[in-house]
């Protein structure tokens, strides 16, 4: 072989190593940026978004429905798989769930819809207790604020004893064991609607001002006909007072 040949063959060699291994730095360098370094990007298309802690705890979850999250309570999932809340999820310092804002709405086979959204606030490891909401079930409709009550009961320990009831034959003895699992904690209901200011499936706007078991005790309402009216109710729902009287 000619020496000429020789020594183009090896200066080809190292052409092709030297520009190999400069692809190799670019492309690292591309996804290794410096953390306090921003990127800025016109448009994106993503099905998930992770926030963070240094640490790796969730802080905020942005996803579609199938790569949405289910409940997690300390980095630990529990309750129910994702795949069924589309929108957004919050996450105290802990890494538990505490809070979000998801939607949905579609048409059904028979031509009805159903839609919902709602923007939540959980009571610290426990569920929501300060909540916008929006149903709408073909046109019946509940759109309002509602401030609730949570009973002091951890939601791990709450939901790991009623899945352990659900694993009971189907049956008296199960039906029994919910009820005591849902009946109040030391005369604590475990939740109890306080407020609520909205428009409800009536086609009222009303304000309902409730008991700690969540019993209606005076409500102010304008009904669909532009009636205005003030009640009083007894902890069994019946109206002891109404102004004006006999509306």
């Amino acid at each position: 072989m000619p020496s000429t040949l020789r020594r183009d063959i090896r200066l080809l060699k190292a052409w092709a190593l030297t520009s190999s291994t400069l692809l190799v730095i670019v492309a690292a360098s591309a996804f290794r940026r410096p953390q306090d370094q921003k990127v800025r990007f016109a448009e994106i298309d993503v099905e998930r978004i992770n926030i963070v802690e240094p640490d790796g705890k969730l802080r905020m979850v942005l996803a579609n429905r199938p790569r949405s999250i289910g409940p997690i309570y300390k980095g630990k999932p529990f309750g129910y798989a994702g795949g069924s809340r589309p929108g957004i999820i919050f996450f105290n310092d802990e890494g538990t769930e505490n809070g979000g804002l998801t939607f949905d709405g579609r048409t059904l086979p028979d031509g009805k819809y159903r839609a919902s959204s709602g923007f939540s606030f959980d009571q610290f490891n426990q569920d929501q207790v300060l909540y916008f909401q929006y149903r709408d079930d073909n046109g019946l409709r509940r759109t309002g604020l509602t401030i609730a009550d949570r009973a002091n009961v951890d939601i791990y320990d709450l939901i790991a004893e009623r899945d352990s009831i659900m694993k009971l034959p189907d049956g008296a003895a199960r039906n029994e064991a919910l009820q005591r699992w849902a009946a109040p904690r030391n005369g604590v209901p475990l939740a109890a609607e306080r407020i609520y200011v909205g428009r409800d499936p009536a086609r009222n706007a009303v304000i309902n001002l409730s008991d700690p078991n969540g019993k209606p005790r005076l409500r102010l309402k304008v009904d669909s006909l532009g009636v205005a009216s003030l009640e009083f109710l007894d902890a069994g729902g019946a109206v002891t007072t109404r102004i004006p009287d006999g509306r």
